[in-house]
C-alpha cells in the first residue's frame, strides 16, 4: 500500500477560519428564518447576508481598503450585528466603541486605532462629533431615520473579500483604561471563529434559540455571540437599553431563551416588580464579579439557570466556564449555588488554565493556595495595538498574565479571589474582597455591595464596604458589621460601611476604582446613615 505524502498544504481545499463563514452558511441553510426580531426592524438570514455584503460594498466605495479600521458607535441593534459581518466582508478591521465613554475618550480611541470611517447611530451624534473633532479625516456614516446608512446600503454592490490569513486582524477592542490610556486588544479571524463555536456549544444554542442582547455588542464583540448565535441560525433580539420590565416582557412575548448579563443586571431582574417564574427554561451566562449564592438561588426560583464564566477583553470574553457536573444535582440548593459561583474550567477551545506563584510555578490545586491566573491558546489576543511594551509586560513565557488572583480546586475548577490590585493586605494578612462581598450579600437586606481597601496608618490597609439596600430595607452599619464578624475572621470585617448606589460601567461592572477615589479625604470611621441611603436606593 502506497504511503500518503503529507505536506503543509491541504489536498482537499482547507480554507482559513473566519466568523463571516457562519453568515454565509446561515444565508443558505436558514434563508427564510428570522435573523433579527425587532418591532422596528425584523429581517431573515437571507436579507441579513445581503445587507452585510452591501455594507461591505458601501465601505469599499468610501475608500476603505484591506486592513483599514472602521469604528462603530451604536446601541444593540441590527446595525451592531451587521457591522460584525459587513466590516470583515470588506477586509477591514472592526472597532466597536463603548457608548458610555466621553467624547474625549472616544476621540483618543478613534485616533489610536487609525480609523478611516466612523459609523454612528443618530442617538450618539453629539458624541460622534466630539470624537471626530481631533480626527477630521474620518468619514462619518449615520445610522437612523436622519442618516445615510440605509441609502449607502441601498445603492451599494455586494462585496465579499476572501480571507487569506486566518491569523490576520479581525477587530480591535479597547479596554476600559481605568489604570491609564485604553489599550487596543487585537482579535484574529481564527480566534473569533473558534471562540464563537465554544460559546455556541457551552451556551447550548440551537436553531430554536431566541437570544436577547442585554450584553452590549461593543463589549468583547459581545463575547463573540454575534457570530455564535448566527452560526446556529438562531434569532437575535436586540435591546437598545437594559430595563427590567422590558426584559421580562420580551421573555414573555417572544419566548426569549438565552441572554448574557453582569451580576448587577441579574440583581435588577430578580428584584423587579415584573419578575415572575418563566413558563420555559431561560439560560443565562454571567461574568464580571462572581454572583453571590443568594442571587443564584433567587434566579433559580424564577426559572433562570445561571452559568458562571470568566474572561477578559484579552481572551475574547469567556475563556473559563463553570461546566456543570450531573452529580452536583444531588447537592442541596446552597451547595449548588456555591458551585455555580465558581469560575470553572477552560472552555473547549482554550488551553488548560494555570494558577502560578510569583516565580511562575503552578500552585497546589488544593482550593486554598493563592496565585495569579495565566492563560494561552487560540482565544488569547494577538497583542495590544501599537503597544509592544504592554504586550511584553503581559507575557509570562508565552502565557497571558491576567492580573487576577485565584485558587484551583482539586477537581481543576478555578475560583477567583480577587484582582491583584483589589486584594487587601491588612496587617500582613491577605483579605479577599470577593469573600467579604459574598458574606455581606448573604444578608437579607442587602441588594448588592462592593468591598475596597482604604489606607490605614497602623494596618497599612483596611476593608471598607459600599452597600446598596433592597427597596424599603433599613440596616444599621454596625448590625451589618456584626453579621460579617459572625461568619468570617474579625480582621476581614469592613472598618466602615457606606450606603448608597454603586457606580458601574456600561456592562454593569462595579467601578471599584471610583469607590477607592471617593474615600480620599473621607474619615475612616464615617458611616452614612441607612435611612439617608434608603432615600437614594432606587433598585
Amino acid at each position: 500500500m502506497a504511503s500518503l505524502d503529507v505536506t503543509s498544504s491541504h489536498p482537499f481545499g482547507a480554507v482559513p477560519l473566519t466568523p463571516t463563514a457562519f453568515l454565509d452558511r446561515a444565508a443558505r441553510v436558514f434563508a427564510a428564518r428570522e435573523a433579527v426580531i425587532d418591532p422596528e426592524f425584523s429581517i431573515t438570514y437571507e436579507s441579513l447576508w445581503d445587507r452585510c455584503l452591501r455594507l461591505s460594498g458601501a465601505l469599499h466605495a468610501l475608500g476603505v481598503q484591506l486592513g483599514d479600521r472602521v469604528s462603530v458607535l451604536v446601541p444593540n441593534s441590527h446595525v451592531a450585528l451587521e457591522v460584525h459581518f459587513g466590516v470583515p466582508y470588506c477586509g477591514a478591521v472592526l472597532n466597536m466603541l463603548n457608548t458610555r465613554l466621553s467624547g474625549g475618550e472616544l476621540a483618543y480611541i478613534v485616533g489610536h486605532a487609525g480609523s478611516k470611517v466612523l459609523i454612528a447611530d443618530e442617538e450618539y451624534l453629539d458624541l460622534a462629533y466630539e470624537a471626530l473633532t481631533p480626527n477630521p479625516d474620518v468619514r462619518l456614516v449615520v445610522a437612523g431615520d436622519r442618516g445615510d446608512y440605509e441609502e449607502l446600503l441601498a445603492t451599494a454592490r455586494q462585496r465579499h473579500h476572501e480571507v487569506e490569513d486566518e491569523n490576520a486582524l479581525l477587530s480591535i477592542n479597547y479596554t476600559s483604561g481605568t489604570t491609564g490610556s485604553p489599550k487596543g486588544v487585537m482579535y484574529s479571524h481564527r480566534g473569533a471563529y473558534l471562540q464563537a463555536l465554544a460559546m455556541a456549544a457551552h451556551a447550548d444554542l440551537d436553531v430554536n434559540t431566541r437570544f436577547l442582547w442585554t450584553l452590549p455588542m461593543f463589549h468583547c464583540n459581545g463575547w463573540c455571540f454575534p457570530w455564535a448565535v448566527t452560526a446556529c441560525g438562531a434569532a437575535h433580539v436586540p435591546l437598545r437599553r437594559v430595563e427590567a420590565t422590558e426584559i421580562w416582557g420580551l421573555i414573555d412575548r417572544l419566548g426569549v431563551t438565552h441572554f448574557n448579563a453582569a451580576p448587577t443586571v441579574l440583581t435588577m431582574l430578580a428584584e423587579s416588580a415584573s419578575a415572575a417564574a418563566s413558563s420555559h427554561p431561560i439560560h443565562v451566562a454571567t461574568g464580571g464579579a462572581p454572583p453571590s449564592p443568594a442571587l443564584i438561588s433567587a434566579l433559580e426560583n424564577l426559572g433562570i439557570e445561571v452559568t458562571h464564566l470568566y474572561g477578559l477583553t484579552e481572551t475574547y470574553g469567556p475563556a473559563v466556564i463553570c461546566e456543570w457536573q450531573a452529580e452536583w444535582d444531588a447537592e442541596n440548593p446552597s451547595a449548588r449555588a456555591r458551585l455555580r459561583a465558581r469560575q470553572g474550567i477552560a472552555n473547549m477551545v482554550s488551553c488548560p488554565l494555570r494558577v502560578v506563584d510569583v516565580e511562575g510555578n503552578d500552585v497546589l490545586p488544593d482550593g486554598a493556595t493563592l496565585g495569579e491566573v495565566v492563560m494561552r491558546g487560540n482565544n488569547v489576543m494577538l497583542g495590544y495595538h501599537r503597544d509592544p511594551e504592554a504586550t511584553d509586560s503581559a507575557n509570562l513565557g508565552g502565557w497571558f498574565r491576567t492580573g487576577d488572583l485565584g485558587v484551583l480546586h482539586p477537581n481543576g475548577y478555578l475560583e477567583l479571589r480577587d484582582r491583584s490590585k483589589d486584594i487587601i493586605i491588612s496587617g500582613g494578612e491577605n483579605i479577599s474582597s470577593i469573600e467579604v462581598e459574598q458574606v455581606i450579600s448573604g444578608h437579607p437586606s442587602v441588594l448588592e455591595c462592593a468591598v475596597v481597601s482604604e489606607p490605614h496608618t497602623k494596618w497599612g490597609e483596611v476593608p471598607v464596604a459600599f452597600v446598596t439596600l433592597r427597596q424599603g430595607a433599613v440596616l444599621d452599619a454596625e448590625e451589618l458589621r456584626q453579621w460579617v464578624r459572625a461568619r468570617i475572621a474579625h480582621f476581614k470585617v469592613p472598618r466602615s460601611v457606606h450606603f448608597g448606589e454603586l457606580p458601574k460601567t456600561a456592562t454593569g461592572k462595579i467601578q471599584k476604582y471610583v469607590l477607592r477615589q471617593s474615600l480620599v479625604g473621607v474619615g475612616r470611621d464615617t458611616e452614612r446613615s441607612a435611612k439617608r441611603a434608603n432615600s437614594t436606593n432606587g433598585a
